[in-house]
């Protein structure tokens, strides 16, 4: 039996309707869902094969490539005349890092130490390890400033050390030897009679205690019981809060460990961390969108009151004792060694730093800091991280190895730690971040379009169905009245031919 075409008509409404509404509700829920996926992805939960794999153990390349600055001038230095640098480098090394001793607590937060290991890359590097460079010698130029308030018969002691061991204000070495450490008696010396002096009681290097070492026991919030809350620090080697510093504002411990943050961020988010090597946290600020393998990203950089002093920013007087703005004084938990980092060549710095050192040219594309990152993650997906190691340096009398040199804040090394998302991963990242959810908001408007059209087909199936039914009940009208016409006369037809009838047989009666 054929099914009418006012019921298709009906059925085409009906399915219309429900198809625009399933494609409206997609608006409002959709997104809804995505968050809600985001949220359960983004939690650190060994449930979460993948995302907790990639938290535990960092897939990411991760490189690092250090720069030397080179001292030209270094007898010229010791007669009061300024410093004169080259930058030499990169010299870059391969980093590892991977999480160990994870505990999970009972308060949906969990414990872990991050170790960091670091290999040498010669065919991306500008020279060998075995390249040699000159810069001052934190051994001597840093415990003079260490020793200056000492009396000057022990300072005096202390020079006729450093001329027994044959210790000078500069030193020329291999890169390997400055970065990773040398022998060196003075520095047997000064562990015995001077423990604690030295951040290691083993060989001297810049980087000596960061290789195949750990940053400390963090613990940080799983996001189980508030997503808002993933990653945040809850506390560092069991603390809250550090004391290096002269506020409690400065030693607060805030934000994340510098590797992830909280999803849903806006222009108006900003990234907090908490630095062990710096001894403090920092926040960056966002400057721009951008795309990272087609992933959009927010960059964040760092403030221009990052390194602010406490005259130019207040809120930085708890940094102080210090000097110029662009500068970070890290003596107080760096053995009172008079250290500073500042960004590379001194880049948003004071310009009297730059006056003071010869050989600088700084520049944001090559020493800014910035860290690209997925807003509705808060995953990394690009990150270079660049800082400079000075040496503040001076005559002191009695210590007959400083010479005349003029006080000056001294660029020995910068460095830039790199990752970046790649390969499969960002691949994994770009189709479940961007590709399905723009598939979600396509599907919602083909759900919608596709009521709508189907709406309109119904209703132009019902107009014509009910034209045709009024053209059909139109034209049995005319054929009613048009039988009803000719009925009469038809009759009236029938009785002239029955009288005509009887006429004819009347006339053939017998007279």
């Amino acid at each position: 039996m054929a099914i009418s075409k006012s019921k298709i008509a009906v059925g085409l409404l009906v399915g219309g309707i429900l198809t625009v509404v399933f494609g409206t509700v997609l608006v409002f829920v959709g997104p809804i869902i995505i968050d809600d996926q985001i949220a359960k992805n983004v939690e650190i939960n060994p449930k979460n094969e993948m995302s907790y794999t990639m938290w535990k153990d960092i897939p990411v390349p991760f490189f690092m490539s250090v720069y030397f600055f080179n001292v030209l001038n270094p007898q010229e230095i010791l007669n009061g005349e300024k410093p004169m640098v080259e930058q030499r480098g990169p010299y870059v090394y391969s980093e590892k890092r991977w999480k160990d001793n994870i505990t999970f607590h009972e308060n949906y937060t969990v414990s872990y130490k991050e170790y960091r290991q670091y290999h040498f890359e010669r065919d991306m590097s500008v020279g060998d390890e075995s390249d040699v460079v000159t810069i001052p010698n934190m051994l001597v130029l840093g415990a003079a400033i260490m020793m200056e308030k000492l009396p000057y018969p022990v300072r005096m002691i202390i020079s006729a050390s450093f001329k027994a061991f044959k210790e000078t204000a500069f030193l020329t070495k291999p890169v390997g030897e400055l970065m990773w450490g040398y022998d060196s008696k003075l520095v047997d010396f000064l562990n015995n009679y001077f423990p604690g002096m030295l951040p290691s009681t083993g060989k001297f290097g810049l980087f000596a205690e960061f290789n195949n070492s750990n940053t400390g026991l963090f613990t940080v919030n799983t996001g189980q019981d508030d997503i808002r809350k993933v990653h945040k620090v809850d506390s560092w080697n069991g603390l809250k809060k550090v004391d290096y510093w002269r506020t409690e504002q400065c030693n607060m411990i805030n934000g994340t460990a510098g590797q992830m943050w909280p999803p849903f961020m806006t222009p108006e988010s900003t990234l907090p961390f908490y630095s062990p090597d710096a001894c403090r946290s920092m926040e960056l600020v966002y400057q721009r969108p951008g795309s990272v393998g087609g992933v959009p990203v927010y960059r964040f950089v760092a403030p221009t009151t990052l390194f602010a002093n406490g005259t130019d920013y207040a809120p930085n007087e708890g940094f102080c004792p210090c000097r110029q703005s662009g500068l970070l004084n890290v003596s107080s938990c760096r053995q009172k060694s008079p250290v500073f980092i500042s960004h590379p060549h001194f880049f948003n710095a004071d310009p009297f730093l730059l006056s003071t050192v010869l050989g600088l040219s700084p520049n944001e594309d090559d020493h800014g800091l910035f860290i690209d990152i997925h807003p509705e993650t808060g995953v990394p997906m690009n990150v270079s991280v660049r800082l400079q190691l000075n040496l503040y340096m001076k005559a002191v009398s009695g210590i007959t190895e400083t010479g005349k040199i003029s006080e000056v804040v001294m660029p020995m090394i910068w460095f830039g730690e790199s990752g970046y998302i790649d390969g499969p991963i960002l691949k994994t990242f770009h189709t479940n971040l961007v590709v399905m959810p723009a598939m979600m908001e396509y599907m919602q408007y083909i759900f919608i379009s596709l009521g709508l059209a189907t709406i309109l087909g119904a209703v132009i199936l019902k107009t014509q169905d009910k034209r045709r039914t009024q053209s059909s009940t139109n034209l049995t009208e005319k054929q009613d009245q048009m039988d009803d016409i000719n009925e009469p006369k038809a009759s009236s037809s029938g009785s002239e031919r029955q009288a005509e009838k009887y006429v004819i047989n009347d006339s053939e009666k017998p007279m």
